[in-house]
């Protein structure tokens, strides 16, 4: 937090090194640099599985540690530390960052807090680290063939659980990693907010877990882009939030999809996911998905939280992440609503075709979620509740997927645990946006890539729909 320090962990063969510091809002803001500080190369733990050429994504890398004071001066936010080697004779020195390069290796990003949660803003925007963290592959700079890369996705690590501790695939937060999503999700929406003047506090997944009082200083918690990994603490302390009056807007998808247990102290996790090892599925049902009954699963549909679900939506896979997608946009269902205010949308209730909400964008997915739904006797769709959904949640866009999936391994649509998990599921998949009020309001963008689409200004109705979205909830009591 502001006055506090900042610990940086490196490792180099560079004779010495030095750091920049940013500030990410409407613009990339270069706020200072250290002095040189003499470096050292240390290597990576070997992979516990004797997998050649990879480190271990499950242990501590531990890095020498450099402490560092955050001035007092320094304005809450997101903020980066870039790393710039000592360059050999003859070498340019690393440029100063730009907000166009962002997204590379030799750079991390950390949040700074007020002193005071809630000082400067009632809105907490929540960075989703541990979805981070569970895809970081840790690869040298400039990720030369991914010697070393392994994460929870590529060669991880799985503990069968002993001594009451967890099984499942392990991952530490103490490993190098870069920045890859936030730049692509979270660097144009916070751009927009600053450049539209809404104020928001950060914090990460760690703050929200460990601290149940975070939430009650502030009125409207954003989830934003890809937020898969949930902690059971996580939940509850917005579950409690919702309850109390709280708002929490959800402009992402594939959320909450996994149950992690925080191990080392709260420095890495384990989940039990369907994630193989090497040729094998350690653990099949894999027993950390929310939404699927016990003792396979949690239990706990994320639906009765966000609206929506993986289980319902799906993704489309390509060679070049995040890849094209269909640009047809959200059928608008309900354009009389207060969240289509200034939009000129219609549904079609006048006799002509409903608009579409971001057509012509890549809006739906490259992940997206939905709700069970059935069609009524006019055709509007509504959450049937089948699946977890609380039966208030109201429908306001809906984008079907056809097909379902393709098979096991290379779906199109779909994840392949819902149809495997639900062989006699009827309902239909569709990435859905919409809302319901329990106490507060839950929105939710039923994407991931909502904060793209705003963040870029690339259509006009979503925009709008965003203003009337964070002009509503900012305050617990909505504005009549």
């Amino acid at each position: 937090m502001s006055g506090g320090e900042v610990t940086v962990h490196v490792s180099t063969d560079a004779a010495r090194f030095r750091l920049r510091f940013y500030r990410l809002g409407e613009e990339l803001e270069l706020l200072s640099e250290t002095d040189w500080f003499p470096g050292s190369a240390h290597l990576p733990p070997p992979h516990p599985d004797a997998v050649p050429g990879r480190a271990s994504p499950a242990h501590d890398w531990r890095w020498p540690a450099l402490a560092l004071p955050v001035p007092e001066d320094w304005t809450p936010g997101m903020h980066l530390v870039q790393f710039v080697a000592d360059p050999p004779d003859g070498e340019d020195e690393a440029p100063v960052l730009d907000a166009a390069g962002l997204e590379g290796p030799a750079r991390e990003f950390f949040v700074v807090r007020p002193r005071r949660a809630g000082s400067r803003s009632r809105i907490l925007y929540k960075k989703s680290t541990y979805t981070r963290h569970a895809y970081n592959r840790a690869d040298r700079p400039g990720g030369a063939g991914g010697a070393r890369g392994a994460s929870l996705y590529d060669d991880p690590v799985y503990l069968p659980g002993a001594d009451g501790s967890p099984r499942g695939h392990k991952v530490s937060l103490h490993r190098p990693g870069g920045i890859i999503d936030l730049a692509y999700w979270d660097a144009p929406f916070i751009a927009w907010l600053e450049r539209n003047r809404y104020p928001v506090e950060f914090c990460t997944d760690l703050d929200l877990h460990e601290d149940p009082e975070l939430l009650s200083h502030y009125d409207l918690l954003l989830s934003v882009g890809h937020d898969e990994y949930w902690s059971a603490a996580m939940r509850g302390h917005a579950e409690r939030f919702v309850r109390d009056g709280g708002n929490i807007a959800f402009l992402s998808a594939n959320t909450c999809w996994w149950r992690i247990h925080p191990a080392d102290e709260n420095s890495a996790f384990v989940s039990d996911t369907d994630h193989h090892v090497g040729d094998d599925y350690p653990h099949l049902p894999a027993t950390d998905q929310w939404w699927a009954p016990p003792p396979g699963g949690v239990g706990r549909p994320e639906n009765s939280l966000t609206g929506v679900s993986f289980r319902n939506g799906g993704m489309w896979p390509s060679t070049e992440w995040p890849g094209d997608r269909p640009r047809v946009g959200y059928t608008v269902q309900h354009a009389d609503h207060w969240l289509y205010a200034g939009t000129g949308l219609r549904d079609g209730s006048d006799g002509t075709e409903p608009d579409r909400l971001g057509a012509g964008t890549a809006l739906i997915g490259y992940e997206c979620d939905g709700a069970a739904f059935a069609h009524d006797e006019r055709g509007t769709a509504r959450a049937t509740g089948a699946d977890g959904t609380p039966t208030s949640f109201l429908i306001l866009g809906l984008y079907v997927l056809d097909p379902v999936h393709e098979d096991f391994h290379h779906f199109k649509w779909g994840h392949w645990n819902g149809p495997v998990r639900e062989p006699d599921s009827t309902s239909p998949r569709a990435a859905t946006m919409g809302l319901y009020t329990a106490g507060g309001t839950v929105f939710t963008a039923g994407t991931t890539d909502w904060p793209v689409v705003c963040g870029q200004e690339q259509d006009a109705a979503v925009v709008q729909v965003t203003r009337n979205l964070l002009d509503r909830l900012r305050h617990r009591t909505p504005t009549p």
